[in-house]
């Protein structure tokens, strides 16, 4: 494993239609949409070998942040929708997202896989987050895991019970 690292803060900008990654750079978003319970965006993912163009979905209410990768050719994945565990500071102009190290991999109908575990303890053993910060992403990973389940990995009908209907470019 590598030498964990802090926590990731990512800063999406409304007003000036950025997305800037924990790594301080910059991307124009093309489309940013806030809903009542999240916020949309999409944008172009320059520089980038793997895929080259994403759409996410911010859900404060659950802690989550919900990615459609388009992958390039010979890099696609078996997988549908990519979650990160996050606590989302929200704001008329600008939303915040700090990354809780736990992610989730769904493949639509047909299962999920949580992943990071290990970060998650690292960092919590070295003191980058608090153990009541451990748990809460432990207690967003369970919730959504068994929400998913009781829905047969559908997004779509998992949301919809709790009266959240995302809308994205190409799904």
């Amino acid at each position: 494993m590598e030498p964990i690292h802090p926590p990731k803060i990512e800063v999406f900008d409304l007003a000036a239609g950025v997305n800037t990654d924990p790594k301080g750079i910059e991307r124009e978003v093309e489309q940013y949409r806030v809903a009542e319970f999240g916020l949309y965006l999409a944008r172009p993912a320059p520089g980038r070998k793997q895929f080259d163009y994403l759409e996410s979905w911010l859900l404060p209410g659950l802690g989550l942040r919900l990615t459609d990768f388009w992958f390039t050719p010979g890099h696609e994945r078996d997988q549908d929708v990519y979650f990160d565990v996050v606590t989302i500071d929200t704001g008329a102009r600008v939303w915040r997202t700090t990354d809780l190290y736990l992610d989730l991999v769904l493949r639509e109908g047909r299962g999920l896989e949580v992943l990071d575990t290990d970060e998650l303890l690292a960092a919590t053993s070295a003191g980058l987050l608090s153990p009541a910060e451990a748990h809460r992403a432990l207690e967003i990973v369970y919730r959504t895991v068994a929400g998913l389940a009781a829905h047969g990995y559908r997004l779509d009908d998992w949301l919809s019970s709790m009266d959240i209907e995302l809308s994205w470019k190409r799904r």
